[in-house]
């Protein structure tokens, strides 16, 4: 490397969250100052992308992070740590109509996702109170379960394990007997997502990865066969790049940022349930997101309580009504909790796409992205990293589980549409009341 020594990046700005207070400190990294080279440099220090850096230096690649915030910042620490082995809408079948053989290898590489998961947690040694206790999709009306025995079908077709449930069995799952029954696929569970992100991290600069955060991408420019990334001190020059920003890529590829709807979630935690509350909600210590357009989703925490979260109708940063809707559900759902306090509460942006397919594309040669997750990055963008990592070695995309989305369509009429997509959830709301 060239130019000025490298400076130790600012401390962290993680967004104040009950994760931040509670994950381990994040790895030590620096601000890029100087001409740097690698055989990949990878935009975004989120799950997906240091899931990418990851699987790219134990491949025997040198790599390269940047990251404008912390590794973290993004929608990889702030989400609710669901480890999920499902897509939030489509089904195997969907995705082989969208893409054929693609989607059906697409469709296997989800269902292995969540194991996938909690084996890079294994090997690595990641500290991020990891509990595999299974994934339940509860349905919130009985006409829901044909939701649960379609998913059923087509996902052990392709390998997942999973299994139907009861409603006794989901009650005594749950503590709950909310739901009608539903669909439980064990390999799934729980983490705390910014530990895991930070974990990542570590586990990536110890294969030999270099992490450089505080240091935004100011441009993309292609020099030769290869691409140089820039940012405000410095520059990476190499000859692959993947963008795995999610919602926060302002700027970065501009038809990539127009291609998704950002939509803001709130996640928040109750205080500490008492002991003998806590062993009558969700006993089973599974992770819940049911079948409401409206998501009801639930987890417990290692240290006791209760995290839960909502997306309104409009783009609000107040959480004043998030916290009245989620302390609602929460008795409506769990009567026995009575009624809670909520002691964090933050947000973020997930990335949606109208049909809610992810997107993978082949931007130019050498330059490859993720992104429009719907909401299911954790589990996702650890298996999509895994893969971005083969192709940014040269694997064809004929040859990964993703299929090549070709070039981004950004969304007419995209700041019109991101200002009224939260309107949408009036919609839901009205199908959740209704066969």
């Amino acid at each position: 490397m060239s130019g000025s020594s490298p400076t130790p990046a600012s401390p962290s700005s993680a967004v104040p969250s009950l994760w931040a207070a509670t994950a381990p400190s994040a790895p030590p990294t620096r601000t890029l100052a100087g001409e740097t080279r690698a055989d990949l440099v990878v935009i975004g220090a989120g799950v997906t992308g240091l899931s990418t850096a990851l699987h790219a230096a134990e491949a025997g690649l040198t790599v390269t992070v940047v990251e404008a915030e912390d590794a973290g910042f993004g929608g990889s620490g702030r989400n609710n740590g669901q480890v999920i082995p499902t897509l939030a809408k489509p089904d195997p079948s969907d995705l082989v109509a969208k893409w054929g053989e693609a989607g059906e290898r697409l469709a296997r590489m989800v269902g292995e996702s969540a194991a996938l998961v909690f084996d890079v947690i294994d090997r690595h040694a990641i500290a991020c109170e990891a509990v595999q206790h299974g994934w339940l999709q509860p349905a919130h009306r009985p006409s829901r379960l044909t939701v649960s025995q379609k998913r059923h079908r087509e996902w052990t077709a392709r390998g997942l394990e999973c299994r139907l449930v009861d409603r006794a069995e989901t009650a005594a799952l749950t503590g709950s007997d909310y739901w009608a029954g539903g669909l439980l696929c064990p390999t799934g569970g729980h983490v705390n997502p910014l530990a895991l992100t930070r974990g990542l991290a570590r586990a990536a600069q110890k294969a030999g990865a270099t992490l450089y955060t505080a240091s935004p991408v100011t441009g993309i420019d292609r020099r030769g066969s290869d691409w140089r990334v820039a940012t405000p001190g410095g520059a990476v020059t190499a000859r692959a790049v993947v963008i795995a920003t999610s919602a926060y890529g302002q700027g970065v590829w501009p038809a990539l940022e127009r291609s998704i709807v950002p939509v803001r979630n709130f996640q928040m935690s109750t205080q500490p349930l008492p002991p003998e509350v806590l062993a009558k909600v969700i006993p089973a210590d599974v992770a819940i997101s049911d079948t409401h357009g409206d998501l009801y989703f639930f987890r417990k925490t290692a240290d006791g309580r209760l995290v839960s979260g909502c997306t309104l109708t409009s783009r609000t940063s107040d959480p004043t009504e998030a916290k009245a809707r989620v302390i609602a559900r929460i008795l409506e759902v769990f009567p026995q909790a009575g009624r809670q306090t909520i002691d964090y509460c933050w947000h973020g942006q997930l990335d949606f796409t109208p049909d809610f397919h992810p997107r993978f594309y082949s931007l130019e040669p050498g330059i490859f992205a993720a992104i429009g997750y719907n909401g299911r990055g954790l589990a996702l963008g650890v298996a999509v990293g895994r893969e971005l990592a083969r192709a940014a070695a040269g694997t064809p995309f004929s040859q990964l589980a993703l299929p090549d989305g070709g070039k981004p369509r950004p969304l007419p009429f995209h700041g019109l549409i991101t200002g009224v997509a939260p309107l949408m959830m009036h919609w839901w709301r009205h199908k959740d009341g209704r066969d």
